[in-house]
């Protein structure tokens, strides 16, 4: 796939967007299974890290392992759930040890992506950020590595008042450094991991911090360890062997809970309320506040390490209220039951802004690209969208794993590409395929967070049989996508 260059413009045979922990796992596969080929890695911030460099409010953590938040390849030592700051860490000693700084050029904001199937290659105009330089980059495969939430802004909901509040409102994605919430009454909005973040981070210093949600929100409750590793290391076992032991040992158990919630949702669903009501006592409302109306897994789980959230309230230096907002006022949140809430701070702690791609424009032959009307090819290629894998990581598991296993096949099919004297690859429906049921890009039933809904029409559909399912299983991908047959014809080659 390489190409010469036009005066001025920069051609790598595969450009890679974004430096967070999927687009600096991209680049380590390349160099690992693809050593001849020439990439580079745009990101549009100032630095590594993608999500970790986006949150920057107090106690900031992964809500899930890092034994499988990690990469396969980079072994992790430390205890389970990490902060921020030491999950940067580890990505700064992958890019170190692979020697990846000189393929990444940070500040480098991609406006439009435009295929050419005369030129067999991507053109991407991009602008410098820091110089307002505009350069063109082209490529002849583009592997997408974004995420697929706008790192600028949150996703805050419009309420009646809001402009009459007089203390602050912020959102944790755009957290303000120097932020006092020493000694304040602070109302965090919202129950996911962010607040379940946040809230046990701040409750020692604020005055008192609330937990407003309008429904419960599931969470796993335990220490922050794992004994198998912390006995491997004990014995002395080499760091790659306890961290593949140690991975495989969790994906075990969360396959199986993954199979229980969907066979038995009332055994796991009282399994994990029976973590919190050891924590806050039979006094405590537990089934008001903490058990939710969807089934176990429907949304993400986050893991609370050591119980944290729930220590504070038992503590009572936090609370948790389940009501709706009626409306702001000039001294908080008046609540539809009447009640009012205090605040000199309120966190909107409500989520993402789904993005697509990027937000890039896409065009292909000067056709602008409408992703909506596209079918995913194994949820990561996309009919009729030449030379381009989407990485869109898993749910109930973590994020990485996916990273991970797209790795291994885009180094396949690139090899495939070259066995065949193929610069293109395109997804298209065989005609075995054409009529069968179109669904959503995950099915509501199966994962309905709200950043997911309000975005679903943006995204690419479905079909209702392989290779055209995005299944969000990584128990079945594991053993599907390197046994996936290029040849099938669902893929076709130029």
């Amino acid at each position: 796939m390489s190409g010469h260059s036009e005066p001025g413009v920069e051609h790598v045979d595969v450009l890679v967007v974004g430096a967070g922990i999927s687009g600096i796992g991209a680049g380590c596969h390349l160099l690992q299974q693809r050593p001849e080929a020439q990439f580079l890695i745009l990101e549009a911030m100032d630095d590594f890290g993608g999500t970790w460099q986006t949150h920057r409010y107090p106690g900031a953590r992964s809500d899930s392992d890092l034994f499988t938040f990690g990469y396969r390849f980079k072994p992790w030592t430390g205890a389970p759930i990490a902060t921020a700051e030491q999950i940067l860490t580890y990505l700064a000693e992958v890019i170190e040890e692979h020697e990846l700084e000189s393929r990444l050029r940070y500040q480098h904001e991609i406006r439009a992506a435009r295929w050419s199937s005369e030129q067999q290659r991507w053109t991407l105009e991009v602008i410098r950020r820091d110089t307002g330089e505009s350069l063109v980059f082209t490529a002849g495969f583009l592997w997408m590595c974004q995420g697929y939430y706008r790192h600028a802004e949150g996703y805050t909901p419009t309420w009646d008042g809001m402009e009459r509040f007089g203390g602050k409102i912020v959102h944790p994605q755009n957290w303000p450094e120097e932020l006092d919430y020493a000694d304040k009454r602070v109302v965090v909005i919202g129950s996911g991991a962010t607040a379940a973040t946040l809230i046990p981070a701040m409750a020692p210093v604020c005055e008192h911090i609330t937990m407003l949600q309008r429904s419960p929100t599931f969470f796993f409750t335990g220490a922050n360890v794992n004994e198998l590793a912390d006995t491997l290391r004990e014995l002395d076992i080499p760091a790659e062997w306890i961290h593949e032991i140690v991975r495989r040992k969790i994906l075990l158990d969360q396959g199986q809970i993954a199979a229980m919630a969907l066979e038995f949702p009332d055994l796991v669903r009282e399994g994990l309320l029976e973590g919190i009501r050891e924590i806050l006592g039979p006094d405590f409302d537990t089934d008001r506040h903490f058990n939710p109306r969807y089934r176990p897994w429907q949304q993400r789980i986050a893991f609370v390490p050591d119980g944290d959230l729930f220590q504070g309230i038992k503590a009572g230096s936090a609370s948790v209220v389940t009501d709706e907002i009626e409306s702001f006022t000039e001294t908080g949140i008046r609540l539809q039951s009447g009640a009012d809430l205090e605040a000199d701070i309120i966190i909107t702690a409500t989520g993402f802004d789904l993005n697509v791609l990027g937000d890039i424009a896409f065009e292909i032959d000067g056709t602008p690209m409408d992703f909506a009307d596209t079918v995913t090819y194994r949820g990561m290629m996309f009919t009729g969208v030449p030379n381009l894998v989407w990485v869109f990581g898993y749910f109930r598991a973590s994020w990485t794993l996916r990273v991970d296993l797209i790795g291994d096949f885009v180094a396949r099919l690139l090899a495939h590409m070259d066995a065949r004297g193929a610069a293109t690859v395109t997804p298209a429906l065989r005609p075995e395929d054409h009529g069968m049921p179109l669904l959503p890009w995950v099915e509501p039933e199966n994962f309905n967070p709200g950043y997911l809904t309000r975005g679903l029409h943006l995204l690419p559909q479905q079909g209702d049989h392989d290779p055209w399912r995005h299944t969000q299983d990584y128990w079945s991908d594991k053993t599907d996508l390197p046994a996936a047959d290029l040849d099938d014809g669902a893929l076709g080659y130029r």
